[in-house]
């Protein structure tokens, strides 16, 4: 059975913070802005929550394999896809439950801010899920 994503739950905002600071023809990744990001992740939601964070240009936080984020970060960029978008309504999502676990993700992503959540309540969502794995650490996988 299908059922629609977009319930209008899920919610992800990026929006620019400002005029670009990247010089007029840079192409270099992450040129259009700071990346600063904050990611909280729970296992369920009785679980205690995991907040690591990450920085690119130059790469630093606490967060593991935080160069690999940068670089996936850096070409979600370059390539123009949003990442944290959410998943667009009237959408058809397979109804397969993936887990409990639960993340968002705020602070700056390429200049713009970024306000996020995700979930693997169905395939939609895992595949956003998926997407940043590199922000959410090792999780099992889909049940």
């Amino acid at each position: 059975m299908l059922g629609g994503c977009g319930s209008g739950k899920d919610t992800a905002t990026v929006k620019p913070s400002g005029p670009s600071t990247s010089a007029p023809g840079s192409s270099a990744p992450g040129q259009a802005g700071k990346t600063r990001l904050t990611i909280t992740v729970r296992d369920s939601q009785t679980s205690q929550p995991k907040t690591r964070t990450l920085t690119c240009d130059p790469v630093g936080g606490d967060l593991p394999k935080a160069k690999e984020a940068c670089a996936a970060l850096a070409t979600a960029a370059a390539t123009g896809k949003d990442p944290f978008a959410p998943t667009p309504k009237n959408v058809m999502c397979t109804q397969i439950y993936g887990g409990p676990e639960t993340a968002t993700v705020t602070g700056t992503w390429n200049g713009k801010k970024v306000d996020a959540t995700f979930s693997r309540k169905n395939g939609c969502e895992i595949k956003r899920w998926g997407t940043l794995a590199l922000l959410f650490g090792s999780h099992p996988p889909v049940r």
